[in-house]
């Protein structure tokens, strides 16, 4: 009949427009699936991109850390200044007892092999460390999470640092007394007298006996050092008793680097000589002058010493009148000895002064601007029993002693060596003025250490070596 064969063909249509629905809609789902695979795939590879980067970011952290360790002596000529890094670099991971990081060379730069982070990820950070120019380091850092690698790319200085004990008015590696009526105290503000004790083989980091005072605050790097105050007026920042110790004294602080005492730097200024035959009983004027090895002079009268006095050891060199000084005392010690067998002692009222104020003379053209250094006698032990006015400088030796009524103003900072007591006594007042005190005072050697520099930083897009 007509009616079915109209409605048979639209049956048929009716299956036809479906199945091209179906076939439209199948394709839909298929590309659609096919889009989020890939839209997976590509979310997966930047994570690990991500990660390979942040696996870089990390390894940069950790040789930030390392790196900021090295340090090695200024007089390290620069041809020689990568070598240091190397060793002092591969010196502080096995002091420290590291063992998943390590360093060798190859060729000429520091490897550091591949450091696990993640070992069920693949994620894991690499370096190399090479000399850019005579002045900067480069370091290459690649994080890798599975096939996926990133580099980061940064630079680090050379830089010289000032060592940190020239921030106290005191600092001693052996333990402090002070007994009488001593006042420890700054010019401008208190903190210019802090100290500084390292006392790490006592027990007793610091005596204050009497009505001694310390203005500013003291660090103790034994953590398990004591502070011993007797007496009412024993104080510390102001305060005494158990008030003083618990304000204004800090226990366990990181040890404080002492700066590297270098004699020798002043031998080329020396032109004269004092010997067993040198008249020392009367009034005399030194300049720029070697006391030999053996001599043990004692200066009964008035002495006046002008640019170097370069004292040989072993000696003990007296100075019984008053002595006047324009320049700077030079012992050529071992930093390390402790005896006393050698001593520098200053029994009379001293007065001091710059070398910048020497003549305007040949023998003292190049020395006027060797400045912030009294005495620099490493391996002597040095003692002051009468008054000064100013000390112009930084004054560093193995024992310290101030007596009597030994006291006055300082430029610059009290220095010890020694790991024996440093002991104040009597009415030896003493007042730091280390106002304006930014360089390393002549004669002792900066520490080279690595400054990082952020504005290197870039992300490179593959590093291989």
């Amino acid at each position: 009949m007509p009616w079915q064969s109209k409605y048979q063909n639209r049956s048929a249509f009716a299956l036809i427009v479906s199945m091209i629905f179906v076939l439209v809609f199948s394709a839909l789902a298929a590309s659609m699936a096919a889009i989020s695979r890939a839209n997976s795939e590509i979310a997966s590879n930047q994570q690990k991109a991500d990660s390979a980067r942040a696996c870089a970011e990390s390894g940069l952290e950790v040789l930030r850390y390392w790196l900021g360790r090295v340090s090695f002596s200024g007089t390290t000529p620069s041809a020689e200044m990568f070598n240091q890094v190397k060793a002092s670099f591969s010196n502080e991971l096995a002091e420290d007892g590291i063992t998943n990081i390590t360093a060798y060379p190859v060729r000429s730069a520091l490897y550091v092999p591949p450091v696990t982070l993640d070992s069920t990820n693949g994620k894991s950070f690499w370096a190399l460390i090479s000399q850019l120019d005579a002045d900067t380091l480069q370091l290459h850092i690649t994080g890798t999470c599975g096939e996926f690698r990133r580099t980061i790319k940064v630079d680090y200085d050379y830089s010289e640092r000032a060592h940190s004990v020239f921030d106290f008015g005191v600092a001693t590696k052996g333990p402090l007394s002070l007994s009488g009526n001593i006042e420890l105290d700054g010019v401008n503000v208190s903190i210019e007298s802090s100290v500084y004790i390292e006392s790490e083989n006592s027990a007793l980091a610091l005596s204050i006996i009497g009505n001694s005072q310390i203005a500013g605050d003291v660090s103790i790097a034994n953590p398990i050092a004591a502070v011993d105050l007797q007496g009412g007026k024993a104080g510390i920042g102001g305060e005494t008793g158990d008030a003083a110790i618990a304000n204004h004294v800090d226990f366990g602080v990181a040890p404080s680097e002492f700066p590297e005492p270098n004699p020798s730097y002043f031998e080329p200024f020396v032109r004269n000589i004092v010997d067993s035959n040198t008249p020392t009983r009367s009034a005399i004027v030194l300049e720029n002058v070697r006391i030999l090895a053996g001599t043990n002079p004692t200066f009964s009268a008035r002495t006046t010493l002008k640019g170097i006095v370069f004292v040989e050891t072993p000696n003990v060199v007296t100075f019984a009148g008053t002595t006047d000084v324009i320049g700077i005392i030079v012992g050529d010690g071992n930093v390390e000895d402790d005896s006393g067998t050698n001593q520098i002692r200053f029994l009379g009222n001293v007065s001091s002064k710059s070398v910048s104020g020497l003549p305007d003379t040949p023998q003292f053209a190049d020395l006027r601007d060797e400045t912030g250094t009294f005495v620099m006698a490493p391996g002597f032990n040095l003692s002051f029993g009468g008054s000064f006015d100013t000390l112009n400088g930084a004054i560093a030796s193995n024992g310290i002693e101030f007596f009597g009524g030994a006291g006055g103003i300082i430029n610059g900072s009290i220095i010890n060596y020694a790991d024996t007591e440093m002991t104040l006594s009597g009415n030896s007042d003493l007042y730091f003025n280390r106002s304006g005190t930014t360089e390393v005072p002549a004669g002792f050697v900066p520490q080279i250490v690595l400054a990082y520099n952020p504005a290197s930083y870039s992300e490179i897009s593959l590093f291989y070596y």
